[in-house]
């Protein structure tokens, strides 16, 4: 069970797909999780051209590193996606989504997304840092 808060100003819309605030538990241990690109684990780039397929893969890198502190996917508190091309984000939103669900799950952290000139690993499209929150009790 999640132990974390979502705050969501009195009167303000709902959002979609992610969380305006997410307050951690009490005496939770902070994870901050360095950007992951689509490496496997031998650091090759993973889904060449495919948007999709490198979100795929620097999400669940982000997810192995939240796990391996001993944390789960609801203890992800902040992500921010940065990517080379929104326009291919956009095109490519209910696809994420469900990739999302699949890698993820139904938690919905706070979430920013940036769109940048480049990324540091040629052919990566899309990067992806996280802070999570873990809970003593895990």
């Amino acid at each position: 069970m999640n132990q974390h808060e979502i705050i969501q100003p009195v009167g303000w819309k709902a959002p979609r797909g992610y969380a305006n605030g997410v307050l951690s538990a009490a005496g939770a241990r902070t994870l901050a999780v360095a950007g992951q690109i689509a490496w496997d684990a031998e650091q090759r780039l993973v889904g060449g051209s495919d948007f999709v397929a490198q979100f795929r893969q620097a999400l669940s890198n982000v997810v192995h590193v939240v796990a391996r502190a001993g944390g789960k996917n609801e203890h992800l508190l902040r992500v921010t996606i940065y990517v080379v091309d929104k326009k291919a984000y956009s095109a490519a939103t209910k696809e994420l989504g469900a990739v999302w669900r699949e890698v993820v799950g139904p938690w919905y952290p706070a979430m920013t997304l940036v769109e940048v000139a480049g990324l540091l690993e040629p052919g990566a499209l899309v990067e992806i840092e996280a802070t999570a929150a873990i809970p003593p009790s895990v």
